[in-house]
C-alpha cells in the first residue's frame, strides 16, 4: 500500500470514486474521440445513477470531456462551461448488465461525424477502468503508457505494431486483442514499460489498415 491508497488523489470533492474517477473517465473518453465532443450522451449506471448528482458525478464527467483534471477548480461550473464551449450533452440513467456499480456509458461525437462509445468504471481512490470501446471489450486503466489501436482485422497488423515498438526499444508489458468479427474491426490495447515517442505514434497512424490510434501517457496527464 502506498500513500496514494491512503490519502486518495488531489481533487475537487466530494468523492474520489464519484468525482475524481468520473472526471478521469470523461477525460480519457475525450482522448479516445480525439477532440472535445460536440455532442455527448452520458448514461449513468448503478451507484453513479443513484447518488451521482449529489456527489457531482455528472459535473465531473462533463468536466473531463472538456479536458479538465480532477483537481481543476472549475469543475463545479462544468455545465456552464460546456454550454459556452458549444458542447451539447444529455445525462440520464441506464442499467448495464453485470457492470460495476460506478459505471458510465459515454456516446460521443465530434463536428466531423466521428463517434466513439466508451464504457468505463470508477474503482475508488480516483482509479478507473475502461471496459469497452464501441461495444468491443477493451480493458485498461490508463495508469501506464497505453496505446489503444483500432484497426482493420487483417494479417500482419499485430506483428507490424510489435516490430515497431521493439525496434524503438519499447517493452510491451501487456497486449490485449479484441475484434467484433473476422475481417471486421479490431482493437489492440498495449501497455508499455516506457513512454512511446510521438513520431512512433504518427508512423502507426499512417500505416495501412489503422482506423484510429490513441496514446495515453500518465506521466504527462494525457
Amino acid at each position: 500500500m502506498n500513500i496514494f491508497d491512503i490519502m486518495g488523489p488531489i481533487m475537487v470533492g466530494p468523492s474520489s470514486s464519484h468525482t475524481a474517477g468520473a472526471a478521469r473517465i470523461g477525460y480519457i473518453a475525450r482522448r479516445l474521440l480525439g477532440c472535445q465532443p460536440a455532442r455527448a450522451e452520458i448514461l449513468l449506471h448503478g451507484s453513479f445513477a443513484a447518488t451521482g448528482q449529489g456527489h457531482g458525478t455528472d459535473r465531473a464527467l462533463v468536466a473531463g470531456l472538456l479536458g479538465m483534471a480532477p483537481d481543476d477548480p472549475r469543475l463545479p461550473a462544468s455545465f456552464e462551461l460546456a454550454h459556452k464551449a458549444g458542447m451539447v450533452f444529455s445525462i440520464s440513467n441506464t442499467v448495464l448488465r453485470g457492470a460495476h456499480p460506478n459505471t458510465v456509458l459515454l456516446r460521443l461525437s465530434d463536428g466531423a461525424g466521428q463517434t466513439v462509445e466508451v464504457n468505463a468504471s470508477s474503482l475508488g481512490g480516483g482509479r478507473i477502468r475502461v471496459n469497452a470501446i464501441d461495444g468491443m471489450e477493451a480493458t485498461f486503466t490508463g495508469d501506464y503508457p497505453t496505446l489503444i489501436i483500432r484497426n482493420e482485422d487483417r494479417p500482419g497488423q499485430v506483428a507490424e505494431v510489435a516490430s515497431l515498438l521493439s525496434w524503438r526499444g519499447v517493452n510491451i508489458a501487456t497486449m490485449q486483442l479484441y475484434r467484433d468479427k473476422r475481417g471486421g474491426l479490431a482493437v489492440m490495447v498495449i501497455e508499455s514499460d516506457q513512454p512511446i515517442q510521438q513520431n512512433m505514434i504518427e508512423v502507426l497512424r499512417t500505416s495501412p489498415g489503422m482506423v484510429r490510434v490513441t496514446y495515453l501517457n500518465p506521466e504527462r496527464g494525457n
